[in-house]
């Protein structure tokens, strides 16, 4: 599937509201993805993938992982946003999921970083709070050719309401998302 073919989609209530698909930003063939939950404000106006404030922190959070964000594939679960920025419908997710299943087939990705539960559910199948998915192993997507190793963390947004309620749990779950990062980016190899 194409980007052309998300820009006239209509699969799902979301295309009424949108200003712009975000289908992805970064190479085509980028040994890592990252895949969030849907677009804000700040990426429906742009077109782009977490450019507000959680784009902002995840844009830190990579570079202390000594990850470069141009060298990743970076998207969502859901290509428009919901509005409210209210969490994705079943449906919606459903109508959006050919899209995200084309992007990992064609990547063929190393890793997938998933951030926040939504995505998490969407690439593993798994549901529950993300505290759970994330104390499991050997987390895969099965959209590939070949299981993908799937690496779930909090959403940046989760850290940003943190850093202005608990300091000490923020910078506990900063570290471990570093952690989880240069995991991934070990197994991406060559980032």
């Amino acid at each position: 599937m194409t980007d052309q073919t998300l820009t006239t989609c209509t699969k799902c209530r979301l295309h009424r509201s949108r200003t712009n698909v975000v289908p992805g930003k970064g190479p085509h063939d980028a040994r890592f993805m990252l895949v969030g939950e849907a677009p804000g404000a700040d990426e429906d106006e742009a077109g782009e993938p977490f450019v507000g404030q959680s784009g902002i922190l995840l844009s830190r959070l990579l570079k202390d992982a000594g990850i470069h964000r141009d060298g990743i594939f970076i998207t969502n679960s859901v290509k428009c946003r919901p509005p409210g920025n209210r969490d994705p419908r079943d449906d919606e997710v459903l109508a959006c999921k050919p899209y995200l299943k084309a992007q990992i087939w064609t990547m063929q990705p190393a890793v997938i970083v998933t951030v926040g539960k939504y995505a998490a559910w969407h690439v593993t199948m798994t549901t529950g709070p993300i505290s759970n998915i994330m104390a499991l192993t050997n987390l895969t997507c099965i959209y590939g050719t070949e299981p993908i190793p799937v690496i779930p963390c909090y959403h940046p947004a989760y850290l940003l309401r943190l850093l202005q309620s608990d300091k000490d749990r923020a910078k506990e779950v900063y570290r471990d998302y570093i952690w989880r990062l240069k995991q991934a980016k070990d197994m991406a190899t060559g980032l």
